[in-house]
């Protein structure tokens, strides 16, 4: 919690120090929370982990489902109406403005049905990812973009639907 609270520290000018982030930002709490339900969920007790996941929601306004695997230093920044779906996987250094959906499209019992945001990604305010789509390395996705097919490593992509605008392959 405080390596992401640092981290946040060095990215968000509007932050003065790592109590204010951990006491007063909704996307810090929400990922603590997050990680209770998590254990609980990882541990059969999946009525538990929805009323903690509940909780949350309730505090933060963000959805987290108690399945989501999220990596470190991840950044929900104001987190509003952000929404992350149970089969997501969020790898470390990703930033997600308010307001993110990653979602899935079709509603399945089995199988990767949300996104996988790979490390680096940057996601802008009120875009959608949605279905089993990767989201590579150090990709951006432009606010209000909805993205329904995979986007590779260091590109960036905008729009609805989403297309991809530059890609320096690395």
């Amino acid at each position: 919690m405080f390596e992401t609270a640092r981290s946040i520290l060095k990215q968000d000018p509007a932050a003065h120090s790592v109590a204010e982030v951990i006491f007063t930002y909704p996307g810090m709490q929400a990922l603590f929370w997050h990680r209770i339900a998590q254990y609980f969920f990882q541990h059969h007790h999946p009525f538990l982990a929805s009323l903690i996941r509940r909780h949350n929601e309730h505090r933060t306004g963000i959805s987290i489902a108690p399945g989501a695997q999220i990596g470190k230093r991840v950044f929900i920044d104001h987190g509003v109406g952000t929404v992350i779906g149970d089969t997501v996987i969020i790898e470390d250094d990703v930033v997600l403005l308010h307001g993110v959906t990653l979602g899935s499209r079709r509603i399945e019992d089995t199988g990767r049905r949300h996104p996988h945001i790979k490390q680096g990604v940057y996601i802008g305010s009120n875009a959608e990812i949605l279905g089993p789509v990767t989201i590579g390395k150090n990709s951006k996705i432009g606010a209000g973009a909805v993205v329904l097919h995979d986007v590779p490593d260091y590109a960036t992509a905008v729009g609805n639907p989403a297309r991809i605008i530059e890609h320096n392959g690395e």
